[in-house]
């Protein structure tokens, strides 16, 4: 897996474009005033020193993995430090979500897979006035991310903790529409295409759904290429970490792969 996935990524680099590559202006715009925008924010800082703590976090817990990381779905001890040296998204790319929910201007954020909340957190700091439903397998990996929230000031978040398939359908059911969806859950084919199938009734011209890990394996590579040929989708971004997938109407169906 580990040599295909490093095969994926050498050939995503020879054929990603950067943004003067593009030829659609909303991609272009997307590119050159978002994802490349590497310049350094203030509110990195803060969310940047509580990851800091958490890789100097030795407490033990017990994780609890329902997804696609677990053959078995076996419970195993592990220590804080190492679930964030391991399982968090990297400052650049946690900086990433960031920058793209704050330009989405969303009233209403989803993020499915809480981890220990540093996501959680830039998505919360992104859109102040928005609300934060963060959904988490784990039981105790939620109990740090909400230590996390209460230590970062957050109070536009709300932390669900219990099953994906149960807890995800509940909250689009409960919205009039979707805005933005951010998904790192169970990495297999077929829950992805779940959770894509379940959120397309509440999509509009303005939603933006982001997938994580779409190399991750060949299913996930699979479900990536559905989602990417559905009907409604019209213009997805290929950024090899994450896919963005945008349902704008009266725009001509387009894929593009972008360097990141």
């Amino acid at each position: 897996m580990v040599l295909q996935f490093f095969a994926d990524y050498l050939k995503h680099q020879f054929t990603a474009k950067t943004r003067h590559g593009t030829h659609s202006p909303f991609v272009y715009q997307l590119a050159d005033e978002v994802i490349y925008d590497f310049s350094e924010k203030n509110i990195y800082k803060a969310i940047e020193a509580q990851r800091k703590k958490l890789l100097a976090d030795q407490r033990l817990i017990t994780v609890t993995d329902l997804g696609a990381g677990s053959h078995l779905n076996k419970n195993s001890t592990k220590k804080v430090a190492q679930i964030a040296k391991n399982a968090l998204k990297s400052p650049r790319l946690a900086q990433l979500i960031y920058r793209l929910a704050a330009n989405h201007k969303a009233n209403d954020l989803i993020e499915l897979g809480t981890c220990l909340g540093i996501t959680t957190a830039y998505l919360s700091k992104a859109a102040p006035e928005a609300n934060i439903l963060t959904i988490e397998g784990c039981p105790e990996t939620a109990k740090v991310a909400y230590q996390n929230f209460n230590e970062l000031g957050l109070d536009n978040v709300e932390l669900q903790v219990g099953n994906f398939n149960d807890l995800l359908p509940k909250a689009i059911e409960e919205r009039q529409q979707l805005d933005f969806v951010y998904i790192d859950g169970n990495h297999t084919k077929e829950a992805t295409l779940n959770y894509f199938e379940w959120c397309l009734p509440k999509v509009t011209e303005n939603t933006v759904l982001i997938f994580d890990d779409i190399y991750w394996s060949e299913g996930m590579k699979q479900a990536w290429e559905e989602i990417k040929n559905h009907p409604k989708v019209t213009v997805t971004v290929d950024l090899f970490w994450i896919g963005l997938v945008y349902f704008r109407t009266g725009q001509a169906k387009e894929h593009f792969k972008l360097k990141y």
